[in-house]
């Protein structure tokens, strides 16, 4: 049975954040319509903007304009539900873009692809909730640890992101192999131990989200099992009709099978999951050199990356399912139609 979550004290209807999926799929309309039924509904930052006249010249000023008319989008669906932004520590542009969500008093920040070891300094006293998104006890330890020291102060949330999830995975290839064989079942026991451990040693709450593949009620409840506080979900409310996503990206994934999800190595320096294609089958064989560039990640190099991760995501963005990037959890398979996000939030919580 779900557990009722408690953000620092503040209570959240139902134990369910849904995912931050970038760019241009978890936008305002899908955050507002999770967040009205009682969820997390969460903003993506990731190029944010890319519909914006000026973004291929002034891309950062368009991401934070951008994330500006999606949060009061967001907030004209909800009313007073929770509204957050996804903000991965890679964006090239992350303070400016955690200083925005701080600036428009959003309720939350979740940040992930690596670890958001400052993030406490760039929203100070500001009374918005940090999330963070580990994969193993040992990144766990390092960021809690080293916030606790520095700032004296532990996240809101702890979301365990499991190897079955879409995007960019917390994972070398090596571990995701690991965890196929033996589960991960262990794992998240050593991080809520490790979480549990902070909780005592600081006497606040941290209560732990489980994502990665959850899209079915058995999954939904084996993460209660497991002692998670709430569920995250990203793939399944793709094929939503509030989702912000075109009409054939959305319908992809009610047509892709198991045999069609793989492993792609992303810019980010992380292994991603999406849908087979042709620009996945061209990555294979071939370099596809950047038309532009964004200055979207810190570690990205122009140069010499194998391909633009905004370029893929833009054309996946505007329906080009081909050569689009269709990052997707392990589970896509469990997708068979389109409905409502009051459907898939009372089907799993």
């Amino acid at each position: 049975m779900a557990k009722q979550l408690e953000i620092r004290g503040r209570r959240v209807e139902r134990p369910f954040l849904q995912g931050g999926m970038g760019i241009g799929i978890s936008l305002g309309g899908l955050a507002g319509a999770v967040a009205k039924e009682g969820g997390i509904g969460v903003i993506s930052a990731a190029q944010i903007g890319f519909r914006e006249e000026n973004f291929r010249k002034e891309p950062q000023k368009a991401n934070l304009l951008a994330m500006e008319r999606e949060y009061r989008k967001a907030r004209e669906i909800a009313g007073k539900g929770w509204i957050g932004f996804n903000i991965m520590t890679a964006m090239s542009c992350y303070r400016e873009s955690v200083e925005k969500a701080k600036e428009l008093s959003a309720d939350l920040i979740i940040s992930g692809a690596g670890l958001p070891m400052d993030l406490p300094g760039y929203v100070k006293d500001s009374p918005i909730c940090l999330g963070v998104i580990v994969s193993t006890a040992r990144s766990a330890e390092i960021l809690l640890k080293y916030w606790g020291r520095k700032y004296r102060r532990m996240p809101e949330l702890l979301i365990i992101e499991g190897p079955m999830a879409g995007g960019h995975l917390g994972f070398q290839k090596e571990q995701l192999d690991l965890y196929q064989t033996v589960g991960y079942e262990t794992e998240i026991r050593k991080i809520m131990k490790v979480a549990k451990g902070y909780e005592n040693a600081y006497q606040v709450p941290i209560p732990v989200i489980l994502a990665g593949g959850i899209g079915e009620k058995s999954q939904a409840e084996e993460a209660f099992r497991l002692g998670a506080d709430g569920i995250q979900v990203a793939t399944r409310l793709i094929a939503t009709w509030e989702c912000d996503a075109h009409p054939r990206y959305k319908e992809r994934y009610v047509t892709a099978g198991k045999e069609e999800v793989e492993l792609i190595k992303s810019p980010v320096g992380m292994p991603g999951r999406a849908i087979s294609n042709t620009l996945t089958k061209r990555l294979k064989t071939e370099r596809i050199p950047p038309a532009g560039c964004t200055r979207c990640l810190k570690s990205c190099h122009p140069k010499s990356t194998p391909y633009c991760i905004t370029e893929a995501l833009i054309r996946a963005a505007d329906g080009d399912i081909e050569e689009g990037l269709l990052f997707c959890g392990g589970n896509v398979a469990s997708v068979k139609k389109m409905e409502g996000v009051k459907e898939v939030i009372d089907s799993l919580v």
